[in-house]
């Protein structure tokens, strides 16, 4: 008997998160759209973030543990290569999906038939270590656009303009066309990733907000803080002198200050959140 695979591969790489991954776990579990696995890939964590995947009792999730510590670009690779769904979402320890998100985009997805829409991601949530939002994210670039136009964004504002993994759902044969995640500098891991899977097709935008991102001590971005500034203005450097999309000097020079401005900002708003969560 052949068993058809699910729909969606939800991803949760996962390495000491005990903290919050529970609740990251539920909010997978919750969705109105049953048509699903949860794969949790445990990177060798020395917390009890095994633990806590162990004690949900539900057919559709599947436990892996890395023999040895992958690093993040490596677990993250290991999730998608795991993934058996039509569309992937890679969905970070700390962060919550809202009950209708797999739900409303892969419906996108399911009517795009002829396959000309490689991803689409969703307003989000910013929330602090205790679930508190503190802020709406929102895509101002209209609700359709193409690789160049996010590179054109993501250049000039000097920041990742599609959001984080948690607010995207891709599919799985433009992610076989662009190949795995690159972990070189792990605060544009996603975005070099979005701008490569819309060499395959164009991104579609949901205004709805149907994910949460969270800012918390263990979360990766806050830990990359002080190199995300360096680490973008080094991936624009690289696009511009890429075939990938044409941008130019005046693009990567505006997004290199962008950049340097945002990092400053993005550091000051995780202090204060954190603060006054405490």
């Amino acid at each position: 008997m052949t068993i058809r695979p699910p729909k969606v591969s939800v991803a949760i790489p996962v390495y000491d998160g005990e903290s919050h991954l529970a609740e990251t776990i539920d909010s997978v579990l919750s969705q109105s759209c049953a048509d699903f696995e949860l794969i949790i890939c445990d990177d060798h964590s020395t917390d009890r973030s095994l633990e806590i995947a162990a004690s949900r009792a539900d057919s559709r999730i599947r436990i892996l543990r890395n023999a040895s510590n992958l690093g993040f670009g490596g677990n993250w690779n290991r999730c998608l290569a795991e993934a058996q769904g039509s569309y992937i979402k890679i969905l970070p320890q700390d962060d919550l999906l809202h009950r209708d998100c797999l739900k409303k985009q892969a419906e996108v997805l399911d009517a795009d038939v002829a396959g000309g829409v490689a991803l689409v991601f969703c307003a989000r949530s910013i929330i602090g270590p205790t679930g508190k939002a503190q802020l709406t994210r929102r895509f101002t670039g209209g609700l359709r656009a193409t690789g160049a136009d996010i590179a054109k964004r993501t250049a000039r504002m000097g920041t990742n303009p599609v959001g984080e993994p948690g607010a995207v759902l891709f599919r799985r044969s433009a992610a076989t066309a662009a190949g795995a995640f690159d972990g070189t500098r792990p605060f544009v891991i996603d975005i070099d990733y979005w701008l490569r899977l819309l060499k395959f097709g164009n991104a579609v935008y949901l205004p709805e907000v149907l994910a949460s991102f969270r800012v918390s001590p263990g979360s990766q971005s806050v830990r990359m803080v002080r190199n995300q500034a360096a680490e973008f203005r080094a991936f624009l450097a690289e696009l511009g002198h890429s075939r990938l999309y044409p941008l130019s000097r005046t693009d990567v020079r505006i997004g290199g200050l962008a950049a340097a401005a945002n990092g400053i900002g993005r550091a000051l708003f995780y202090r204060l959140t954190m603060r006054s969560s405490s």
